[in-house]
């Protein structure tokens, strides 16, 4: 293997609509479409490498001229990303988008630095997955070497409608969930079907009494198996509070009851049940004042927020460093994305805690086989680079959907989607209880 085959001759970038589910959080509900930007680099070789992140048209805006940068390129050159993403970002409209909230990936403020660093986690992704292809080795193999054969992941269980208002979107079989016992109904269905054995539900839609109920009948249904409950930042330190001390008993940790790490030092100060985040630690900046205060005790990591897969292990091994446990977040996303969690979480030592994954969520994908749970687990393959394969038809149809949007589905907004049956809907400010 010559370096002149490693070498990056293009990069294709293909802006995706995929169908989601009414799915509700405290922002509002799942809009019908998500955008999803699939990248592939191609090698001199001949090898071609499969990444995937956003694809709201701030991240496009990276993207395009970042793709154009990497050409001439070797896909070992990871170390120079970030400075050929910073070098884009600083030209692009998108990094204009600074003091926004982030509602696709509810994670509190956007920035110009968090738009970049999700851009680029996709093109490391594909960089890696084609020096995989290239050379005959599995991306956990790049990474170091895996630890575990196997990747638990936890049941992503939301409140949710049966069908998105107003007839759109694409149909699918589940009842709506907006009370204990469809909750209930939901997480057995995903057991059943995918044999998770942790459950995690999205809070922040109801008033804390309400999901309080539905843990509790989770607890009930599913005796001794870990739950979690993550209302995105919706409540205030004494609502956090107080349902830390009605659930202290179930609840595997509580996930960013509060917004921002001084309300989470707060609440962390009063409670003796784990806060994860996903909010107030999601870039290396945030880490020093989260950790020496003790808002978190779990970062839930996603490598489209933190940059690729090799900042996840640099971040694992801060946490390590400090006692602070290591789980996974998820965003709606398809089998690459899925792919690469698995293969990085297989390195990742003081991996604890089951990973999220709203991948059962997702009737729709690019790949030629959708990536299976066995027992709550993905297996970790050793076929060479991430181990799937795309299907262009596939790609194809969900583009051609993105190219005949009227432009409404292109950027994601959970709460204009919300005002479709609800036309005087703002997002609420926090806290909302």
């Amino acid at each position: 293997m010559t370096r002149a085959e490693l070498t990056i001759a293009e990069v294709r970038l293909t802006p995706i609509l995929v169908a989601d589910p009414p799915l509700l959080n405290t922002q509002g509900v799942h809009q019908p479409y998500t955008p999803r930007l699939i990248i592939e680099v191609v090698t001199e070789g001949g090898a071609t490498g499969l990444g995937e992140t956003y694809g709201d048209t701030k991240y496009l805006d990276i993207a395009g001229p970042l793709a154009e940068m990497m050409r001439g390129r070797s896909v070992t050159d990871l170390n120079a990303l970030p400075g050929l993403a910073a070098e884009v970002c600083g030209d692009s409209p998108a990094a204009t988008a600074a003091g926004a909230v982030d509602v696709g990936g509810l994670r509190g403020v956007q920035t110009a630095d968090k738009l970049r660093l999700s851009v680029l986690s996709g093109f490391e992704v594909a960089c890696l997955d084609a020096w995989g292809r290239a050379t005959g080795l599995p991306v956990h193999a790049l990474l170091g070497g895996k630890v575990r054969d196997r990747v638990d992941y936890s049941a992503y269980l939301f409140y949710r409608w049966a069908e998105h208002p107003g007839g759109r979107g694409e149909p699918d079989d589940w009842a709506a969930a907006t009370d204990p016992a469809g909750v209930v109904a939901q997480a057995r269905r995903l057991a059943d079907t995918y044999g998770f054995r942790s459950f995690k539900l999205k809070g922040g839609v109801y008033e804390p009494a309400e999901e309080i109920a539905a843990v509790r009948a989770l607890a009930e249904e599913f005796p001794g198996q870990p739950l979690r409950l993550d209302p995105n930042g919706a409540w205030s330190v004494e609502t956090s509070l107080k349902v830390a001390d009605e659930l202290e008993d179930v609840l595997e940790y509580l996930e960013d009851p509060a917004s921002g790490t001084d309300r989470m030092a707060q609440v962390a100060a009063r409670t003796e049940i784990p806060l994860a985040t996903n909010m107030c630690v999601t870039t290396f900046d945030e880490i020093a004042e989260a950790f020496t205060r003790g808002a978190v005790q779990v970062v839930l990591s996603d490598h489209h927020y933190w940059g690729g897969l090799r900042n996840t292990r640099e971040l694992a091994a801060i946490c390590r460093t400090f006692g602070v446990g290591v789980s996974m977040h998820s965003n709606t996303h398809l089998g690459i994305s899925l792919a690469a969690m698995t293969h990085v979480a297989a390195t990742v030592p003081n991996l604890h805690h089951a990973c999220d994954s709203h991948y059962p969520w997702q009737t729709e994908d690019v790949l030629t086989e959708r990536l299976a749970f066995d027992g709550g687990a993905v297996a970790v393959t050793d076929t060479p680079g991430l181990g799937v394969e795309l299907d262009r038809d596939r790609l194809a149809a969900l583009h051609r959907r993105w190219l005949d949007d009227d432009g409404s589905q292109r950027d994601r907004d959970d709460a204009a989607a919300m005002r479709v049956a609800h036309p005087e809907w703002t997002a609420p400010a926090v806290p909302r209880w």
